[in-house]
């Protein structure tokens, strides 16, 4: 049940709080650190990455097939590689790591904790003091805003500490389960289990008919108060150069490849002068849309940018008279197959 509105006070700073809803994400105060035009980022030059072995692309391969219950894996030992063709490819990642702020109205059960409210001015949402996680690292915090804090009688229970029992309506009795109320089983023999009487206690209840109130926890009074949430968040968000190999760039996302550049500050500049202007256009336009979205509701206190080189191989090989492929990609040397050549339909009993 959502508390009255009645039960919370005025608390300036925060006159748009709401019960249980909140106040929606708070506007950031002015940045931290004074907007100035950073350095263009520095372009390094050793971009290339070692071609694997076909030993190394038949191991993958097999293994990949092992992994597989209904692949027979004749195809990965017997299959003749016929070709290998490096399809690199270049990822872009920016990263914008950001705190939010909201605030809502809250209770919990009264415990004796002293009532602060209107003893002193509530500090506003972004003068509260936080310590934050390390940077790009997802967390999140709830604090009792304070000064905002008083008890209330319980609005569910009406102040009793009890509600009735829902599973027996509050009579603290059921129907006895075994003889369905009767008082007697198979006929004219006498119900043991509930003594001929037809009903038995409830079980929820103990045959008390109430049961102790969710939200007070049988208290009968609540301490109401301002939570602030404050959200740490890194929004990720990457670009892939198309690479015409044939594999999907989804199937980039879990690995790693090359790091060729990497750059962190306050708010960054976007890459320029990259070989390929796919990857510089990209940069930029990322980096603007991240600028102007994250600081509209909250503040951003890092950005990163990172270029990995990824390395796809895309194999070829013959097996039966049937040509096929496979690839093998990212620094983990992960396998993908498009249509592997010997399956079985098999099935788990």
């Amino acid at each position: 049940m959502v508390p009255p509105a009645s039960m919370f006070g005025n608390v300036p700073g925060y006159e748009d709080t709401l019960a249980g809803g909140g106040g929606g994400y708070l506007p950031p105060p002015m940045p931290l650190h004074p907007n100035r035009d950073p350095e263009p980022a520095p372009v390094q030059q050793d971009w290339n990455i070692p071609s694997i072995t076909e030993d190394v692309a038949r191991e993958r391969f097999i293994m990949y097939a092992s992994g597989y219950c209904c692949y027979n894996n004749a195809p990965a030992k017997d299959g003749v590689i016929t070709n290998m063709q490096a399809f690199n490819t270049y990822r872009y990642r920016l990263e914008t790591f950001t705190e939010s702020r909201s605030t809502e109205w809250a209770t919990k059960p009264y415990e004796g904790e002293p009532a602060d409210f209107y003893t002193q001015t509530a500090p506003r949402p972004w003068e509260i003091p936080v310590t934050g996680p390390s940077l790009f690292q997802n967390h999140e915090e709830n604090i009792k805003v304070p000064y905002t804090s008083s008890n209330k009688p319980c609005h569910t229970c009406s102040a009793s500490g009890k509600m009735p029992c829902h599973e027996c309506n509050g009579s603290g009795t059921k129907a006895c389960w075994v003889c369905n109320g009767s008082g007697r089983r198979g006929g004219d023999s006498p119900c043991s289990q509930c003594n001929e009487r037809g009903k038995e206690n409830c079980s929820k209840c103990h045959g008390n008919g109430t049961k102790e109130c969710e939200t007070c926890k049988g208290k009968r009074q609540l301490l109401t108060y301002i939570n602030l949430k404050v959200e740490w968040k890194n929004n990720v968000e990457d670009y892939v150069v198309e690479q015409n190999s044939g594999l999907e760039v989804n199937n980039l996302s879990d690995v790693t490849g090359k790091t060729l550049f990497k750059n962190a500050q306050y708010m960054l500049y976007p890459v320029y002068g990259f070989p390929d202007p796919s990857l510089s256009q990209a940069s930029d336009r990322l980096v603007r849309e991240h600028q102007a979205k994250y600081s509209q509701n909250s503040r951003i206190l890092q950005q990163q940018q990172t270029i990995e080189l990824i390395p796809i191989t895309k194999v070829t090989y013959k097996w039966k008279g049937g040509i096929h492929v496979y690839y093998i990609y990212g620094n983990e040397h992960q396998v993908k197959v498009p249509d592997y050549p010997a399956t079985c339909c098999c099935s788990i009993m």
